[in-house]
Parts: C-alpha cells; structure tokens; sequence
C-alpha cells in the first residue's frame, strides 16, 4: 500500500548545462515518488523551453529504469531563461504566462527543477508566479548558495584532475610550462580542487586576480631549483590585477583582443614575462561529459529522494541540499541570484600555499 502524499502529479526537468548525476537524480525522483507514493510523473523535455511549447510526457517505470549510471539527461536541456528574453521576438513575459498555462493545462501539483544557479532562480520566480516548486542543486561548478556540495562536481574533479596528471608527463618530457584552463567562471572550486590534487604549480581562480610578475617569479624560483616543467591550472574567469580594474565592457573588449580563452592570454604572459616554452591547453565539454562517479550517483540520488518526501509533505518553494553530513533543504530565495565564490580565506587556498603552489598574488 502507497504512503498518502498531498502531491499527486508533479512535472520534472533539468535545465541549464549537463553534467554527470543528471540521470540518477531523475532516477532517485521517479522511482521514490512512483514506489513509494504511487505519485503521477510528468516528463518535461528541453528544461523551461518544454513547458512552454508543452512537449511532455507521462514518466513510467521503463523511462527511469538502468539510467542510474548514464551521462546527460534523458529529460534533454536548454539554457532557455524565461524571465530574460532569448529572442527580440518573444518578451519573457509571454514565456512566464506560457509556462504558467501549460502548468495549469497539466493540472500538476509542482513542478520539480534540477539545475544550476539559473534554474534554481528561475524555480524561484515561478513560485512567485503561484507554482509550486522544489529545486535541486546541480554543477560541475559547485557554486550554488545554500548547499555544501553539488552533484556534477565530483565527477568533473576526477576528469580535470586526470587531465592535469597526464599533462605532467608531457611537460616533464619536453621542459615546459603548460597551462591547463578548468570551467569556472566565476567560481573557482573546480581549478582549486582539481589544481591540488593534480599538483599543479600555479592555481589561478576568478576570486584571486594575479600578478603576473608573481607568477613569473614563482616559474623561474622553479626552474633555478632545478625544476624542468610546471604545470598552471587556471579556472575560465581568473583575471589578472588590470582585468579586475576594469569594468565589464571594457574587460570583454580586451579578452577579444587578446585571445580566445583565459588559458591562452595566460600562456603568451607567461611568455613574454619569462620567455619560458608555454603551451595551452583548454578541457572544455569534457568536464561535463560521461558517466557520473560514484559519489555523484550516491547524492543526487539522496537529493532526488529527499525532493520526494518534500512533494509528499507538501513543502514547496525549497532546494534540497547537502548541509555537512545531513540532507536537508533551503527555502528557494536562498540560492536565487547568487553565486558561492571561494573564500579568499579558504583552508583550501592555505593548503595550497603551504604545499608551495602559487595562487598569483
């Protein structure tokens, strides 16, 4: 016999970027609300885009079945954002009223969103609209307010610390520096975590703007102690001191000027500072590609139960999240509109230094 739920029927979608664990936290979903609720299962395809051109499905066991272990999202995605315009054509007010519509049209209970900061603030905004909705917190980033960890992140740790491990032998065999740019734009956890279980030699993060006469110092104190290679990992959005001065505008100016990604303008510094052999190399989709790591598996499948027993219980507007050991939950204001830097006064960026790494300040 079924447990009672006040949710009978909710919708579920993943929106935003990919990343492993997608697929188990629709998985840890469905099959909580269908086994132990006997809950009715909406499919939403393509992220906030399905809802507004309603292409859904009804969920049955065989659609969330042996997709524990799969990489993307058998939902699909698009970083559609309702509450932006997209398009000249379309203002986000017709999207809001078409997804409030659709909701309506399907008679669902809530909507449960998994995503990133952008789902989980637009998640937010739709409860302000009168839906009712529960997010949860994924990205390769691990850059949500609200939630210690979020599933996606572990997995692409393994990827870029792999990556940085075998790039030590390419340096070590030809003597050079190489650079090896990690995602992050404005966070940058990923290139920190990854940068200190690689052994990189330099850690550069959005949060710290470098000098590059520091970093400069630092290759040269290295090759002087007989040091043949290094290894500079670098997250997408670290900016040097004079980028950080600058406002926006100018600061997209001279990043086109300059060159296509931040591991590259970093390279042809480090060139001319020491005039050090310097390669880059960019990691890209591969962060947020494959099968989850286990760790992923084991929390978003926890995410995703623990969203169920908040459909059950009828407690809507919240984020499910990982606090410490504990699975618990955040009302969706919480992470809406923000973005979780690295404290500069991180024990990670202690640790780092003390290892002798350098951060480029």
């Amino acid at each position: 016999m079924s447990a009672l739920s006040v949710t009978k029927r909710f919708g579920i979608l993943t929106a935003g970027g990919d990343c492993p664990g997608l697929n188990a936290a629709i998985r840890g979903v469905c099959r909580a609300a269908h086994d132990r609720y006997d809950m009715e299962i909406i499919g939403i395809a393509k992220g906030f885009k399905g809802l507004i051109d309603e292409d859904t499905k009804v969920l049955r066991p065989d659609d969330f079945s042996g997709i524990l272990t799969r990489g993307g999202t058998i939902l699909g995605s698009s970083r559609e954002k309702p509450f932006g315009p997209t398009d000249k054509d379309e203002p986000a007010s017709e999207k809001v009223s078409a997804i409030v519509d659709t909701y309506s049209k399907l008679k669902l209970d809530c909507l449960v969103v998994i995503g990133g900061n952008g789902t989980n603030t637009t998640g937010s905004k739709l409860s302000r609209e009168g839906l009712n909705i529960i997010g949860l917190p994924k990205t390769i980033d691990n850059d949500i307010v609200g939630t210690d960890r979020t599933f996606g992140f572990h997995s692409a740790l393994a990827i870029g610390t792999e990556a940085i491990d075998r790039l030590h032998s390419t340096a070590q065999s030809h003597s050079r520096v190489i650079v090896i740019e990690l995602m992050g734009n404005k966070a940058g956890w990923l290139a920190l975590y990854a940068g200190i279980a690689g052994g990189g030699d330099v850690i550069l993060l959005p949060e710290i703007p470098y000098d590059i006469r520091v970093i400069g110092q630092h290759l040269e104190k290295r090759t002087k102690s007989g040091k043949t290679f290094s290894i500079v990992v670098v997250a997408e959005g670290a900016m040097s001191v004079d980028e950080a001065e600058m406002d926006k505008k100018d600061r997209k100016k001279y990043r086109n000027e300059t060159g296509p990604s931040a591991a590259y303008r970093i390279a042809r510094e480090i060139n001319e500072e020491t005039g050090m052999e310097t390669r880059a190399t960019v990691l890209g989709y591969m962060q947020r590609g494959g099968i989850p790591s286990s760790s992923d598996r084991v929390l978003a499948t926890c995410l995703g139960t623990a969203a169920v027993e908040l459909l059950a219980a009828g407690k809507y507007g919240r984020m499910v999240a990982l606090t410490g050991n504990d699975i618990t939950s955040v009302d969706l204001s919480v992470p809406e509109g923000k973005v979780k830097n690295v404290p500069t006064n991180h024990y990670m960026i202690d640790t780092a230094k003390a290892v002798g790494t350098c951060v480029g300040a």
